[in-house]
């Protein structure tokens, strides 16, 4: 009996897993099981992102990303950053934001200081002086996009840890 077959009242079974359609690791290919809520999160995704500087757009992705320790949006947002002409200087800060806020602007330290608190939103919801902050760079259409990407890449990160995305597959 393979690992791939349950012994149930004496006759092999296959187990419903064999369903699965990501044969890299097993699990569902959500693009392709659910397409209409893929494309709708793709939409909402390019509609956040609109009038946002794509600098600024990366590093909020990246900080998420590291935030949720996924690795695939991680390599992702890294690679398209590095293609975009971002250092590797501040890519490799953006963990460290806090305490290499001198590789950031005020406005990007600002995106990154909501990124974190809503990304941790169970943590301690997110505090008025982590708004204001973020309010006082960004105008309220800008504001709204900002908060629209960071809850996008939290759900790009949740799709990609639940389905065990592998970094460096992507397919861009």
């Amino acid at each position: 009996m393979t690992t791939t077959e349950i012994k149930t009242n004496d006759r092999t079974t296959t187990p419903a897993t064999t369903v699965r359609s990501n044969n890299a690791t097993g699990r569902l290919d959500f693009a392709k099981t659910a397409p209409k809520v893929f494309r709708a999160v793709i939409g909402l995704d390019a509609a956040a992102r609109a009038g946002l500087d794509p600098t600024l757009v990366e590093l909020v992705q990246i900080r998420a990303s590291h935030l949720n320790r996924c690795a695939y949006c991680l390599h992702m947002h890294t690679t398209d950053a590095r293609k975009a002409g971002e250092s590797e200087d501040r890519l490799h800060m953006v963990a460290v934001w806090q305490e290499a806020d001198h590789f950031f602007t005020e406005r990007e330290q600002a995106a990154l200081a909501l990124t974190d608190a809503v990304t941790r939103i169970g943590d301690a919801g997110v505090p008025d002086e982590v708004y204001d902050r973020a309010a006082a760079h960004f105008d309220e259409e800008e504001l709204a996009h900002l908060l629209a990407l960071i809850l996008t890449i939290n759900t790009w990160n949740r799709i990609a840890l639940s389905t065990a995305k592998r970094a460096g597959t992507d397919e861009r």
